[in-house]
Formats: structure tokens, sequence, C-alpha cells
């Protein structure tokens, strides 16, 4: 209780971090999401096109590039960016 609307949470790591990782690579990519108990099936439908957007290489390259907060906020609600995996 306490979340009224879902809200996502992007970050960086500066030193990637063994997380067991499936494919034994480090991770510094990390995305946090957080949904009210009411959110139905649309915290599943969000986690589905954060996973297709972070495994799509090039996007994971954008987002490390980025210059700033807009710069990610763009790359991360565009709307083919989570259908390019």
């Amino acid at each position: 209780d306490g979340v009224e609307k879902m809200t996502g949470l992007f970050a960086q790591l500066s030193a990637p971090i063994d997380f067991d990782a499936v494919d034994d690579q480090p991770v510094d990519l990390i995305f946090l999401l957080l949904a009210p108990p009411g959110a139905g099936a649309d915290h599943l439908k969000a986690l589905a096109r954060v996973s297709r957007l972070l495994r799509n290489q090039p996007i994971c390259d954008k987002l490390r590039a980025a210059a700033d907060a807009a710069a990610l906020y763009a790359l991360l609600t565009e709307p083919t960016a989570s259908q390019a995996a």
C-alpha cells in the first residue's frame, strides 16, 4: 500500500556486479518497478516491456551512453524501443 501509480526507476551502476545472471555477464543496468496492489496485469505488461528493452544490446548501449535524464527517459519511453528485441 502507499504506491498509487506504477512507477519505474532506472539506474546504471558505476561498477558492474555479479548477479548470477543467466548469461553469466555482470550487471550494470538496473530497473525497479513499483506497482499499486490493484495494478492487475499492468505490472506484468510493464515487466515484459522492460525485459524486451534490456535484452536489446543496441538499446542497452544507448542507455549506457545517455548524456542526461531526459535522454534516458526518451529511450525508455520510445514506443519502438520495447518492440526492438
